[in-house]
């Protein structure tokens, strides 16, 4: 499962009195989707030829997998945010999009090695969609501030990912379970979250808002495929 999504990172700085017109509001927001719906060309690329190879940072010592990791996801994050008002820094995000459908696909070909492992495939992305459409709709029309969740989702978000980590040795199948539900639950809040800071004008940096819309994305399809391989998965 990925991290936080490197929520204190500078912001950019609103127009005059802090407050966006709504065209740029709008501008940031179309921009945000856009990207989004680009970055998923990198992943499925990177978690086919993942598959393909094999690939697994984790085959060896978890230990050191995790370092690698960490090191490598929150280099990006530190570029991604050094370039994210030029080209580069659209680049780095599809870059780490590349990465992130790489660690995917170790869990993509376990699930394939189930008889109905594409149609379990097909339900996560179709559930993740559905989960996307409806915080999507409900950030951009709802009246209430939802601002107020940050913390606690970042409170929750601390809880799920040590309780993730401690599971790599540990290899309980309900933590992993227990997890894998807190994570859809506390992600899909996330994208809430996040949509409606770009509604309200609190997003200004379109590459900024993507990253953190495609780390929840990311999350809440991975976690969903985990339950629905654990839980409806065939060998036969």
């Amino acid at each position: 499962m990925a991290y936080e999504q490197n929520r204190l990172a500078a912001q950019g700085l609103g127009a005059a009195g802090g407050v966006l017109a709504p065209a740029t509001r709008n501008r940031v927001l179309r921009n945000t989707y856009w990207l989004l719906a680009l970055s998923m060309v990198p992943t499925v690329l990177g978690a086919w030829i993942g598959v393909r190879a094999g690939f697994s940072l984790f085959a060896g010592s978890p230990f050191v997998g995790l370092i690698v990791f960490l090191g490598v996801a929150f280099g990006f994050f530190f570029a991604i945010e050094r370039f994210k008002n030029s080209g580069i820094g659209v680049a780095l995000l599809l870059g780490f999009t590349f990465f992130m459908g790489l660690m995917l696909s170790r869990l993509i070909g376990a699930v394939l090695g189930l008889s109905n492992g594409a149609s379990l495939i097909m339900t996560a992305f179709g559930g993740t969609a559905a989960i996307f459409a409806v915080m999507a709709t409900v950030a951009t029309v709802s009246k209430r501030d939802f601002s107020g969740m940050g913390k606690w989702l970042f409170i929750g978000f601390m809880v799920v990912f040590v309780a993730a980590i401690a599971n790599i040795w540990l290899q309980m199948p309900a933590l992993m379970l227990t997890v894998s539900t807190l994570a859809v639950l506390i992600f899909s809040a996330f994208i809430l979250y996040d949509l409606q800071r770009i509604v309200n004008g609190g997003e200004t940096n379109y590459v900024t808002a993507t990253l953190s819309v495609y780390l929840s994305v990311y999350n809440v399809f991975s976690n969903l495929l985990v339950l629905l391989g654990v839980l409806g998965g065939n060998d036969d």
